[in-house]
């Protein structure tokens, strides 16, 4: 795929992605110490993570929609699409993540949570992928079935 939203040569998208990228992979990792018996303040360590993964993981789908909105072959905009719907379920589920854990004390996860986030964070983890192979000019085999798309 091409990339037209740029900065200084730059391509803004990926660049973007990297943060909450991050931020949801620290929350995590945060869980984790928190559940298997660190000081509370990791879970709510995790929670800030999130809410911050949420705001920036926010602005890389709009710029990879924008990018998506300039694409001019129409093989090339499905592939797109798909890939903002991918980055925009992950945001999803980690919105529902923040929501659940706004009512729990000290903002902790619990086992159930714990295991929704690193099913999140596999998704994210995915999309990252998917937008990668694109980028390198390579379309998996289940996109290609799923858009009709070639290998271009």
């Amino acid at each position: 795929m091409e990339n037209r939203l740029s900065v200084a040569g730059q391509a803004v998208q990926p660049v973007l992605i990297m943060f909450p990228l991050g931020l949801f992979a620290m929350a995590v990792l945060f869980d984790v110490a928190d559940l298997l018996g660190g000081p509370t303040i990791l879970g709510a360590l995790a929670y800030w993570n999130i809410l911050a993964g949420l705001v920036v993981g926010v602005f890389a789908m709009l710029a990879g929609a924008a990018e998506v909105m300039l694409l001019r072959r129409p093989q090339a905009r499905r592939l797109g699409a798909l890939r903002t719907l991918i980055n925009i379920g992950v945001l999803v589920v980690f919105a529902v993540i923040l929501m659940v854990r706004i009512r729990a004390h000290d903002r902790v996860a619990g086992g159930g949570l714990f295991l929704i986030e690193v099913l999140a964070l596999a998704l994210a983890g995915f999309g990252a992928w998917f937008a990668g192979q694109l980028a390198n000019g390579r379309t998996p085999a289940f996109a290609r079935a799923a858009t009709g798309a070639r290998e271009y």
